[in-house]
């Protein structure tokens, strides 16, 4: 409507088309109205379609999704649990101990894969509760240092930080160096930017093969989304 709308205009002698165009939507404040809504809806189609594209290629190939993220479990990589996580979430320190439960259970055929989801709108601490458990990767110790962050988790800040670094005998000036460094925050945004593909606005969110579920879930849940997944009864 916008369209047909302003293909009305000429230009005035004077060149006044900007005034022109606001007395026209003075006129036609519903043409904001639908133009907006078009956008959003145009929007949300393509947001379902790169979330339902990336959903495909996870049910296909879900290794091609690890990257460089810190996985443990099976080495196979054929059935691939991905988890979207925030260290400051209280949801997320919740299940990470259901998690451990499950890999323990089922990590001879299932690889867990940690993506960082930081929510830095609502949890100041999470981007650099991430910055520095990529920085414990870095020497090989990114599982215990993400326990340790979420044993944690109410003293979240760089005094913790350097405290859980020396408590794992990290070598200080290396992990220093490597949070606060551009790959940490590239590290970072690669898991956000697949995050975003995905439509994710919460945490913690899993998928199992391309199969979804949110939130501290307990074990049995994450069990039947395993056997769905695989074929087998619950």
């Amino acid at each position: 409507m916008l369209a047909i709308v302003l293909s009305g205009c000429q230009q005035s002698p004077s060149g006044d088309l900007e005034a022109q165009v606001l007395e026209i939507i003075r006129e036609n404040p519903e043409v904001i109205l639908e133009s907006v809504q078009a956008y959003q809806q145009e929007q949300q189609r393509s947001q379902q379609e790169s979330r339902s594209t990336v959903v495909e290629q996870m049910r296909e190939n879900p290794a091609q999704f690890i990257g460089e993220s810190p996985v443990k479990g099976s080495a196979d990589q054929e059935i691939v649990m991905i988890e979207f996580s925030d260290f400051q979430c209280p949801f997320c320190a919740r299940a990470s101990g259901t998690v451990a439960e499950f890999i323990e259970r089922h990590g001879d055929r299932v690889t867990l894969v940690f993506k960082h989801l930081p929510l830095v709108s609502i949890n100041p601490q999470a981007l650099p509760a991430a910055r520095a458990s990529w920085a414990a990767q870095q020497q090989g110790q990114f599982w215990e240092y993400h326990q340790a962050l979420f044993e944690n988790q109410e003293r979240l800040g760089e005094a913790l930080y350097v405290e859980i670094a020396e408590e794992l005998n990290l070598d200080l000036e290396q992990f220093e160096r490597d949070r606060q460094s551009d790959a940490a925050i590239e590290a970072v945004q690669g898991d956000l930017e697949l995050a975003d593909q995905l439509g994710l606005t919460g945490t913690p969110t899993f998928f199992i093969n391309g199969e979804s579920f949110t939130g501290a879930v307990p074990l049995e849940e994450m069990e039947a989304v395993l056997a769905q997944v695989t074929g087998e009864t619950s």
